[in-house]
């Protein structure tokens, strides 16, 4: 099975913003391959209206490898960001927008940085949903799309099958997490190691906006939720946590999965090892005393779960998150 990324081109792109993601989606793929992924092809296509090359804000040209007349499909589409003003590359590349909304049609996902936000406003599949672009370009965003949800205080967005991130520091968390969505948590876990470790939540990235955050409004769940990060390093049985917020084990998984989109098995277990790999990054603690920290009170169980969750040891997370670290 293949996965189909195309990647638009414009002139007064910034190169950063669109060749990140095929080395991100490039280095998956050669993961999957690895670990005889059920997906183990990537496709990356470069595309401009014409089949003709770009100039980049960069001062060299990107050739592109198909045009829009071209037969191709499309899992994810990624727009890249403008530099400066965007209103004459969105202007310049009109044809890209009845092109975006057929592709919108056939359910496909998108993934805009900064300015490139532009291109799906233009469109109209941002109206009346929640995006963000650059800071610097929010007040003619919404001058010339009153109907978008702005989101200033948002660093991504989502909206359905629609993700904006405004900056490429933003990007590369909406970049992992649908690297995550497509080849699972232990190949995005390695991308992520590989590219940033300082990204800490790939499921759902920090200050998004949409169907990812976290903010849902059963109150027992979210009291629950608070209870978890309180408790890490106690012996939790989720049918006691059940009784404790006045329900059956049954209504709790129920609920709780409704509410987080996790099981609060699988809620734990993240809270866990999240907080175990800042300690394995900021101590000089054992294993042994970081799993019990982290509420595993045997080092060989608690290097199982980890290396499941994350696909290598603790000893090795430690030492390749330390080695990217300052003095």
């Amino acid at each position: 099975m293949a996965f189909n990324l195309s990647l638009l081109l414009c002139d007064n792109m910034l190169v950063s913003s669109t060749t990140l993601a095929a080395e991100i989606f490039n280095f998956a793929q050669a993961m999957a391959r690895a670990q005889k992924h059920g997906v183990q092809q990537v496709n990356v296509r470069r595309i401009t209206p014409d089949g003709k090359p770009v100039q980049t804000s960069a001062g060299f040209e990107l050739h592109p490898t198909h045009s829009l007349a071209d037969n191709f499909d499309s899992d994810l589409i990624h727009i890249p960001a403008l530099w400066r003003n965007p209103r004459p590359a969105v202007n310049k590349y009109e044809a890209y927008i009845p092109w975006l909304r057929q592709q919108h049609q056939r359910n496909c996902n998108f993934t805009a940085v900064g300015t490139g936000v532009c291109f799906l406003a233009e469109a109209g599949l941002l109206d009346g949903k929640p995006a963000t672009t650059h800071w610097h370009y929010f007040d003619q965003l919404q001058r010339h799309y009153p109907q978008v949800q702005l989101e200033r205080q948002h660093f991504t967005t989502q909206a359905g099958n629609i993700y904006c991130a405004a900056s490429v520091n933003a990007m590369a968390e909406l970049l992992m997490y649908q690297v995550e969505r497509v080849f699972g948590r232990v190949i995005a876990r390695q991308a992520q190691r590989n590219f940033f470790h300082e990204i800490r939540n790939i499921a759902n990235p920090a200050g998004t906006h949409g169907q990812q955050a976290g903010n849902h409004g059963d109150e027992a769940i979210a009291q629950a939720q608070i209870w978890l990060q309180d408790n890490l390093s106690r012996a939790l049985a989720i049918p006691d946590l059940a009784n404790q917020f006045g329900m059956t084990t049954r209504t709790f998984n129920r609920r709780f999965k409704v509410a987080v989109g996790n099981t609060p098995s699988d809620y734990l277990t993240e809270l866990r090892i999240s907080f175990a790999c800042d300690l394995l990054k900021n101590t000089d603690l054992s294993i042994l005393e970081i799993a019990n920290y982290s509420g595993y009170k045997e080092a060989s169980w608690f290097s199982s779960r980890f290396r499941q969750w994350s696909g290598n040891s603790p000893k090795a997370y430690r030492n390749t998150v330390r080695a990217k670290l300052f003095n």
